[in-house]
This record gives C-alpha cells, sequence and structure tokens, in this order.
C-alpha cells in the first residue's frame, strides 16, 4: 500500500455529484509505470488509463476555491486548466501554446496569432478566434476588476476607450478569421510576448463563461493538461483543496499523472506518511530522505532610501550606506528552511534571460563607508543621525534575524537603527529623518520594465520617495525603452539605467529568495520554474517504481 489519505472528496459528473470518503487508496489507484535502462536513466512508459495521483501542497497558505486567471485567484491551479496564447518554459523561453505560431510587424505594432485548429476546451468546444478576444476584453473590462487589465488599457489601441466605455469593442483586437487574432499595440511593443504568456491572460470559452456567469470560475473549462474534477473537503466539509483530472483531449503533451490534488492544508504528517508528494522544504524533513528542489528566484528585496530627507539627499552618503551592508551575511542570517536567500547586487533579477548586467559586486567595505563618512564630517565634529528602517507590517521577512543583522552591520560603522513597522508606503511622506524602506520586487511579468518602472519611473508610487533620482536622463531612457522595437538596443537601456541606479544609489539590492521544495525519493520531473512554485507545470510529473 503506497499511502493513505482520509479527506474526502467531492467529484462531479455531468450534473451529478457524489461524495466519496477515501480511507485507503490501495486497489483503487493504478500506478504509472517507469522502468530503468541499462543506463540507470528514467525510461518512460505509456501512462495507464487511470495512471497515479499526484499530491502537493505549496506555498500558498490558504485557499479560495474560485478560478479566474483575470484576478490572479488560485494561480497554481488556474496554470494546469487554462491555456494562453503563448507560454514560458521554465528558463523564461517564449514558447508556442494556443497560437501554433505568430508573426510581428516590420514596425513591432502589430501582432497575428494563427491559433492551432482543433484544440477543444474540457467541454468539447473547439477553440476560435472570438474566444481570445472575448478573454482580453474581459481582461480590460472594469467591470472585470481586474488589478492586470491596466497592462493592456494605455498600450493596446482603443483601450483607453474600451476601458472608459466611449467603446464596445477595443479597434486593437481583431478577428481575421475562426483561427487568426490581430492585436494592435500602440507603439512597438517589444515584450509583448512575455506579458501575453503570464497567467491573467489565459484564454477562456467565450459561451460557456456568457451563460454561466460568475458561476464559471467554481468550476472551470479550459483547454489545459488538467481539468476541474472536484473539491478536496476536510472532515466538516470544509473545502480545503481542489481535485484536476488528466484532460485526455490536450493538444499537447499528456501529463504522465492521471490526478492532482492540491491543498495548502496539507501538512507535514501528511508528508511523512508519505500521503503527500511534494510540500515546501523544511530542515526536519531531511532525515525522511526527500530531495529538495530549488528555484523561482526573481523576487528581490532591497533598501530605498528617502533621498530628500538630508544626509541621504547627498549621493556620496547614499554610497556609503550601499558600502556598508554585507549582503551574503543578511541573506545567511535570513535563510531558513523553505526559502533559501543569496546575495543580488542589482535591481533587474540577474536571471532574468538577457539582463544580466555587467557590474561587480558592490561591498562590504565598511572600512571605505567609514572613511567617506569621516570626510563629510562625521564622527569626529558631528553625530550622524539615527536611521528608521521600515519593515513591511506582515512581510514574508523574518524581522528579527534581518533587523539583528543589519543593526550590527552598521553599529561597526558607529551608525545607529532603529526598526519601525508600515503598512503603506504612502504613510511615510511625512517622515523627515533618514530612514529605509524594505520592499520586495515582484515580477507582475518577466520583464525589467515590471521592476524599474514601478520603482524609478515618472509615475511610480515610490517617486517621493527616491526624490526623482537618478535623474531626467534615466527617465529619458525608461521613456526610450517604451518605444523600442529591437530586443537588443531594449536590453542595453535597461542596463544603462542599471548603471545609473548603481551609480546615484537610490536604494539597495539585498538578496533574493529561492524556494525550496521537498520531494518524495520517488517523484520525478518536479522542476520550480523562474517565476516560482506558481508556474508549476505538473506535466512532466511522474513517479518511480
Amino acid at each position: 500500500m503506497r499511502r493513505k489519505q482520509a479527506w474526502t472528496i467531492m467529484i462531479f459528473s455531468g450534473m451529478k455529484s457524489r461524495i466519496i470518503t477515501r480511507i485507503a487508496l490501495s486497489g483503487i489507484l493504478l500506478s504509472l509505470f517507469l522502468s530503468a535502462s541499462p543506463s540507470g536513466r528514467d525510461v518512460y512508459q505509456p501512462p495507464d488509463p487511470q495512471g497515479d495521483t499526484f499530491r502537493i501542497r505549496n506555498f500558498d497558505t490558504a485557499f479560495l476555491p474560485r478560478f479566474d486567471p483575470a484576478k490572479g485567484e488560485s494561480v497554481f491551479v488556474t496554470q494546469q486548466i487554462f491555456d494562453g496564447l503563448v507560454r514560458l518554459d521554465n528558463d523564461l523561453n517564449i514558447v508556442p501554446d494556443l497560437a501554433e505560431y505568430w508573426d510581428i510587424s516590420e514596425g513591432g505594432r502589430c501582432y497575428t496569432f494563427y491559433l492551432r485548429k482543433g484544440v477543444r476546451f474540457h467541454d468539447g468546444r473547439e477553440l476560435t478566434a472570438g474566444d481570445v478576444e472575448f478573454s482580453l476584453l474581459r481582461l480590460m473590462n472594469p467591470e472585470t476588476e481586474s488589478p492586470f487589465g491596466r497592462f493592456f488599457v494605455d498600450k493596446v489601441v482603443g483601450g483607453e476607450a474600451f476601458a472608459a466605455g466611449a467603446a464596445e469593442d477595443v479597434a486593437g483586437f481583431r478577428i481575421l478569421d475562426r483561427y487568426i487574432f490581430e492585436l494592435h499595440w500602440k507603439k512597438p511593443y517589444v515584450s509583448a510576448l512575455g506579458l501575453l504568456s503570464m497567467s491573467f491572460c489565459r484564454i477562456l470559452p467565450r459561451e460557456t463563461v456568457e451563460k454561466d456567469g460568475s458561476r464559471f470560475f467554481a468550476r472551470p473549462v479550459g483547454t489545459g493538461p488538467f481539468k476541474f474534477d472536484g473539491w478536496i473537503r476536510s472532515p466538516r466539509l470544509d473545502i480545503v483543496g481542489v481535485r484536476l483530472a488528466r484532460n485526455p483531449s490536450y493538444f499537447g503533451r499528456l501529463p504522465r499523472v492521471a490526478m492532482v490534488e492540491y491543498s495548502p492544508y496539507y501538512t507535514r504528517d501528511h508528508f511523512e506518511k508519505r500521503e503527500i508528494d511534494v510540500m515546501p522544504f523544511s530542515a526536519d524533513l531531511a532525515r525522511l530522505g526527500c530531495r529538495v528542489v530549488e528555484g523561482g528566484d526573481l523576487n528581490v528585496y532591497h533598501l530605498m532610501m528617502s533621498c530628500a530627507n538630508p544626509p541621504f539627499d547627498r549621493t556620496r552618503i547614499r554610497r556609503a550606506m550601499s558600502l556598508i551592508i554585507d549582503r551574503e551575511r543578511l541573506a545567511q542570517a535570513q535563510s531558513s528552511g523553505a526559502v533559501r536567500f543569496r546575495a543580488s547586487h542589482s535591481f533587474i533579477p540577474d536571471k532574468l534571460p538577457g539582463f544580466l548586467p555587467s557590474i561587480n559586486p558592490v561591498g562590504p567595505a565598511p572600512d571605505e563607508a567609514y572613511r567617506i563618512l569621516e570626510e563629510e564630517g562625521y564622527f569626529h565634529t558631528k553625530e550622524f543621525p539615527e536611521i528608521l528602517l521600515y519593515m513591511p507590517a506582515g512581510g514574508k521577512i523574518d524581522r528579527t534575524p534581518f533587523v539583528r543583522e543589519l543593526t550590527r552591520q552598521f553599529e561597526t560603522a558607529g551608525i545607529r537603527l532603529k526598526a519601525r513597522d508600515y503598512w503603506k508606503l504612502a504613510d511615510l511622506a511625512d517622515v523627515r529623518k533618514p530612514f529605509f524602506v524594505l520592499c520586495q520586487s515582484s515580477l507582475a511579468f518577466p520583464d525589467p520594465e515590471s521592476v524599474i518602472r514601478p520603482l524609478f519611473g515618472r509615475s511610480s508610487p515610490a517617486r517621493w520617495l527616491t526624490a526623482g533620482v537618478p535623474g531626467p536622463e534615466f527617465d529619458a531612457l525608461l521613456e526610450e525603452a517604451a518605444v523600442e522595437p529591437g530586443r537588443a538596443r531594449y536590453q542595453d537601456l535597461f542596463r544603462e539605467m542599471e548603471r545609473m541606479i548603481r551609480r546615484d544609489v537610490p536604494g539597495i539590492p539585498l538578496f533574493a529568495a529561492v524556494q525550496r521544495l521537498a520531494v518524495q525519493p520517488n517523484v520525478r520531473g518536479v522542476r520550480i520554474p523562474l517565476l516560482g512554485t506558481t508556474y508549476l507545470d505538473l506535466r512532466d510529473v511522474a513517479f518511480i517504481r
């Protein structure tokens, strides 16, 4: 007997449903067979029609029994149920998905997508260009209340008129025939495919959504490799997870496992008893002989400085602050079982393809920092003012070891830190003392603009904090990048912006978070993509017998 599972599964079949309380799986699950080749490598055998069940808990701490891609609900699940025009592989390369191929006009403003023919939603209806238009219109519709529609509204031809209610359709969306969809941008948009690969751009069946309304997202229908099969319920019949079944009509590579069961409420005991296959790693799991899989390290933490408040209004002082910090020690002090931190020296994530900044690591050089501050008149004739350190209330950083280590580093340089909490950045606008703000850059889509513009752009909510640093030259480069059609030149522009940020030091990159999963020894095919565990591709997951 491989394992036991004592939660209740609600399985839907057409209009009927039945509850099965599963006490043991022996005799119920059939095996997915893998055999060993003479070289010792795993050889994949065709999956059994029933296959096996893969159970996973990722980094989510709660479960929302709704799956609306446009609202970012249950992204890990929607990734399995829905497809987009294009998708990212584990290394962030753009690859075809529902669009078999595409053309980009010479000016970079028109993208023409040629859909795969014969792709069917889980309810049997064929995918058409009308579904693509409907899904993107819904994303941009203010009534949807999507936090991601803004990425299209001001970039697509006719987007602003549609969002304002002045037009029923978006002029830049054109259906050329049943399988051809055309998208027109106002300006050349070199990052368009990266944006369209995101989970919020998944394609929905128009007729089914219009018929079912909001109920659709409780029992969704997509084109993806897995389809909604039912709920996982606790003994009290509370919904605690979801069950997905392999889509036998999937147009791409079929998943190796027949079922996936996901819940954020699976526990260490479940893993220890081998009732589940994957969960966030912790040190006490190491003794169980599990494997550890790492990845998803594009989220960079950094300290922003109050550049309008003396003495942080001087570039030389800010540079001294940067030289004090030992990023490696900070990363080591913060690392835990489920998340390992690695030092970072750039705002643009250094693993973002094509954007590795050509810069040397910064510091630590506390003696050099002390010399700079002495030359600025501190320590002998005047004391350096106390620095406030604002930490996000309820943030994911372990406050105690972080504050302890950073305080120690600054005390070595003769500077006092005082830690405080903050809820919103705007609440700090009236603070007149010099201060740091700990922030995290989470990529909305895999592009440097997704980091740089929200932090340093003219309309950035942090603009008051940086006091316009790095300055007009930087602003001009950011606007040039917004209309640059060439990928190579686009990358060069952001490398130059990173250099300017390093020169003027409005903030200090600290470390990137690396997610770690514990995986049972008999499980293969789990790989964390650069965007993290929410983008896990479960098609390659298999059991070794």
